[in-house]
């Protein structure tokens, strides 16, 4: 029996929670198009003959501007330390030595490193070629694997990859566990990429969303959502005029979350201004951002 802890690392942007879900056959990880959408350590389990790999998306490397920022680098630094195999994601488009620091951190480690190279969708064969022979000589202890994840191409090869690498041992979860996370955590997550969806400039980065209650029965979900912004200005700005902004998130999270379920879902959404959450440290604690 093979199984261990893959850990997928890179900075803002580069699809590495395209990537996940795409290795877990599951939509675990929010996506949209803008960068520091994932915040959180989100894990991802497959199992299968012979083998449990368990998967954990991460924030994006970034320089922190706030206390936020500084717990969302505890996630990737954490991810560094307790991997089986590091998936350190690129892509076609991004400077590839953008913090360079980082990546002397990835040199150093004795951790087996796939250099995921994404987005080859974007590129000819000539830049990918540049490209693997720079990162061979950035990294030269890591295997170059190149893949579209939005597109599956090569994610079986990099999977095939993956199960080599994998150390022996006993699965860390049960055969039918899919995550660590509860449906409460999703919920807010998908309300969350509906936020980043529908909002520009700093209104998605101020806001954070927590679960009041959630009531599950067979035939519907009924959840209560308070959606934290920093200032008083942006409540006005999510709410929006006559509260079709809010009811349009409302709708397209509501939307989301049926699918996910399967099942019907009765969704209430409000809004409270939480003063500069990001740099106050009992509000991360309590919103989940503490990581040991």
């Amino acid at each position: 029996m093979k199984s261990g802890f893959v850990n997928i690392i890179g900075n803002p942007n580069v699809g590495k929670s395209t990537l996940m879900n795409a290795l877990v056959g599951e939509r675990l990880s929010i996506i949209t198009s803008k960068a520091q959408t994932t915040r959180h350590r989100i894990m991802g389990i497959v199992n299968g003959d012979g083998f449990q790999i368990v998967y954990s998306d991460t924030p994006g490397v970034l320089k922190p501007n706030y206390k936020l920022h500084e717990s969302m680098m505890k996630f990737v630094n954490g991810a560094l330390r307790d991997a089986d195999v590091i998936l350190y994601v690129t892509d076609t488009v991004e400077q590839p030595d953008k913090h360079v620091d980082f990546l002397e951190k990835i040199k150093q480690t004795d951790i087996p490193v796939l250099l995921i190279i994404n987005k080859i969708d974007l590129t000819d064969p000539e830049h990918l070629e540049q490209l693997v022979e720079w990162w061979h000589k950035m990294l030269p202890q890591a295997k170059v694997v190149p893949v579209s994840a939005i597109q599956s191409f090569n994610i079986g090869g990099l999977f095939d990859r993956i199960v080599e690498l994998l150390p022996e041992g006993e699965p860390y979860y049960p055969e039918d566990a899919l995550t660590d996370r509860t449906m409460r955590f999703f919920a807010s997550e998908i309300i969350r990429e509906k936020i980043f969806l529908n909002y520009d400039k700093e209104v998605p980065y101020s806001t954070e969303v927590v679960i009041e209650s959630y009531k599950e029965t067979s035939t519907i979900d009924r959840i209560s959502a308070l959606i934290y912004c920093s200032r008083q200005s942006q409540k006005g700005i999510i709410i929006g005029h006559r509260g079709q902004m809010l009811k349009k998130v409302g709708t397209e999270a509501r939307i989301e979350l049926e699918k996910f379920l399967g099942k019907k879902v009765y969704l209430e959404l409000h809004v409270k201004v939480g003063d500069e959450w990001r740099n106050n440290e009992k509000m991360l604690d309590n919103f989940g951002y503490n990581p040991e």
